[in-house]
Parts: structure tokens; C-alpha cells; sequence
């Protein structure tokens, strides 16, 4: 079982820019979202929607951040989610086609 959480809400607006671009950035894992294409676009609409809600001011930015970590415990690997804050580093030689990924996702970490 992976473990998320940790997203501040003073950081929302830089979490909310980084998974923006790492789910747009056909590279990067977030593009695949551990189930194909069809959980992958709802993964960005979902990531939107919040992103929306929150700079409309339909919810507040505690209630955001909460909202974004069940959004990365939904769709994120427990590796992604250490990749984007900081926490281990992705393979200097990638190996297969996960650590490929996961270098390239460490150009959008947060952390």
C-alpha cells in the first residue's frame, strides 16, 4: 500500500501545476495511468475538474489540497508519488520502460 498525503495547502497551486504537466506530458507514466486510456483521460478530467473548482473559488484551498490527495492515492503509483516530492530520486540508468518513466517524471516533481 502506497503512501500519500503531505500535500500542503499553500502548495496547492504547485502541486496542481506539476500533475497538470507530468498527466499531459506523453512521457511520463501519469499519460498511462496504471489502467489504459480510458482511466487515464478520466484522470486528467478529474485533476481539471479540481484544478478548476479550486481557481473558480467553488472550494477552498484546505478542502483542494485534501480533494488532491485522494486524487493521487487514486491514480498515482506509490514510485510517481516519490518521484514528484522529492523523496527518492528515479534511476540515474533506466533500466526498463518503468524507470524511464519515472526519470521523466522527475522533470515535473513538486518536492
Amino acid at each position: 500500500m502506497a503512501v500519500y498525503g503531505g500535500i500542503q495547502a499553500h502548495e496547492l497551486e504547485r502541486w496542481l501545476n506539476a500533475l497538470t504537466n507530468a498527466a499531459y506530458d506523453r512521457r511520463c507514466p501519469l499519460v498511462k495511468v496504471h489502467g489504459g486510456n480510458a482511466r487515464a483521460r478520466t484522470a486528467r478530467q478529474d485533476l481539471l475538474h479540481l484544478a478548476n473548482d479550486y481557481r473558480c473559488g467553488e472550494s477552498s484551498r484546505e478542502e483542494s489540497a485534501a480533494a488532491l490527495g485522494r486524487w493521487c492515492e487514486s491514480y498515482l503509483s506509490e514510485a510517481e508519488w516519490y518521484v514528484l516530492v522529492g523523496a527518492r530520486q528515479a534511476p540515474t540508468q533506466p533500466q526498463n520502460e518503468e524507470e524511464r518513466s519515472l526519470t521523466v517524471l522527475k522533470q515535473h516533481r513538486v518536492g
